[in-house]
């Protein structure tokens, strides 16, 4: 990231006149502003940010917030009311569906429109034309009106022109919502390509997605700067705003204290299988740390979790595991007030928050009586085979709730309540490495020969 500024706004805000009938516009321009026949509503209101070359910042907040329109200024579609709003380099924008096409016109007709915009010249365009066309991958499509495209069609030539018009700053507003899962995870792919030299504006209500590829999130919240902060941070307040809102009985809390991942021990731990192990220098050994309950968290909390554990075979806690083998995570709640369908729960993420999997009681025991008294503890053990994981740092994230999976309250949930290091890995790619059952490699016969007998097979193990 560089320190060169590319969006500079300092108390911009923009009013939009609503007038309650149509009637009422016509007399407005006709008494040359003596009187005032309609409302003014603040989209946005004194929003001030610095965001800076080569940075990717995430845009989250409720429908309505003011988050598109912050965006079409940025873009240039919209003035800004008041405030000062200034954009150093060639920006695209990649808003609500269709924005910037002529629906009249073709595909192959809105790239020379789409390309001319933004400064390139028609030498330039005919250089990227191919390049956008397998990239959008529409086919014969390219010739026909572009009101004729579904939405998919629209977002793969929206974002096939986004990456050939060496745009310095890319605004993506919800855009991988549609389309097809391929190319969903194509324009991922071409976004973490584009960071590497330009500047991101990402708006999503997918905070998995904002954390994932942001270095900071602005929360906007009634078209005011709620928080701007780290993404995880922020998308964690934004989460626990959601479910304060849902609260009727006014029970619902926030708390805990947001604390780096913690240190190495300072004595390292000896796994009893060392010299078995120690042969290979990319065994996935984790290093696994102390539970925090003062980690962030939010809930109601008629209940409170207060134990979170990786066991080892004797049904001890353990400090040191090793991926691929059977582990056991025991989550331990108590009941704060009386609790009738307590559901809990657990995700394991990576140290950019991405959930790489987890589980919950509800199927299994449905329909058990597990109720409880206040006062009374109720433990959930998850016994499971650890995936082979990358190096890095890892964290668990306990929950208690009650109700179902699709209509629940949510009464205590710890961020990062326990964190685990993985030292070394064999894991190229993918986010986990799943254990093996059997790997095998054998000779056959050309499918479009005959199939000879007797082949021989070779097995990993």
């Amino acid at each position: 990231m560089s320190s060169e500024i590319s969006v500079h706004a300092r108390d911009v805000g923009k009013i939009y006149q609503v007038y309650r009938k149509p009637i009422d516009r016509l007399k407005q321009m006709l008494c040359f502003k003596r009187w005032k026949f309609f409302t003014e509503y603040w989209a946005l209101r004194n929003v001030s940010l610095d965001i800076y070359r080569g940075e990717t910042i995430g845009f989250i907040g409720r429908n309505g917030a003011g988050k598109s329109t912050l965006l079409q200024m940025i873009c240039g579609i919209l003035p800004p009311t008041s405030g000062e709003l200034s954009i150093h380099g060639r920006v695209f924008g990649l808003l609500q569906l269709g924005a910037g096409f002529n629906p009249e016109f073709t595909g192959h007709e809105n790239i020379y429109m789409a390309g001319a915009i933004v400064g390139l010249s028609t030498a330039e365009i005919d250089q990227r034309s191919a390049g956008i066309l397998e990239f959008a991958a529409i086919g014969d499509f390219i010739n026909q009106p572009v009101k004729t495209y579904s939405s998919g069609m629209y977002a793969r030539l929206a974002f096939a022109l986004a990456m050939h018009v060496d745009a310095d700053i890319l605004i993506v507003d919800e855009i991988l919502s549609v389309g097809d899962a391929a190319f969903s995870q194509k324009c991922v792919r071409a976004i973490r390509d584009f960071k590497k030299k330009g500047t991101l504006l990402f708006v999503s209500h997918d905070t998995n997605a904002v954390i994932n590829l942001c270095d900071r999130v602005v929360w906007l919240d009634a078209g005011e700067v709620r928080e701007i902060g780290e993404a995880k941070v922020v998308c964690h307040n934004y989460l626990a705003s959601i479910e304060t809102e849902k609260d009727q009985a006014g029970t619902f809390k926030i708390g805990g204290v947001r604390k780096a991942p913690p240190p190495p021990p300072v004595k390292a731990v000896k796994d009893p299988r060392h010299e078995l192990l120690k042969a290979s220098p990319l065994r996935n050994d984790l290093e696994v740390f102390e539970f925090d309950p003062n980690a962030p968290w939010f809930g109601h909390r008629k209940a409170t979790l207060v134990d979170t554990a990786l066991l080892g075979p004797d049904g001890n806690k353990t400090t040191t595991l090793t991926g691929g083998e059977e582990v056991r995570l025991r989550i331990i709640a108590r009941a704060d007030k009386d609790i009738s369908q307590p559901i809990l729960g657990f995700y394991i993420k990576d140290r950019l928050g991405q959930q790489l999997f987890g589980d919950n009681t509800f199927l299994l025991h449905k329909g058990k009586d597990h109720s409880l008294l206040a006062g009374e503890c109720l433990a959930a053990t998850f016994h499971f085979q650890m995936p082979y994981l990358h190096a890095g740092d890892f964290s668990i994230t306990p929950a208690i709730a009650e109700g179902t999976v699709a209509d629940h309250v949510q009464h205590h949930w710890i961020d990062n309540a326990l964190f685990f290091r993985v030292s070394n890995s064999h894991v190229s790619g993918g986010l986990i490495g799943i254990p093996m059952l059997d790997i095998v490699m054998e000779r056959v016969a050309d499918p479009g020969m005959g199939q000879p007998a007797g082949l021989e097979k070779k097995h990993a193990s």
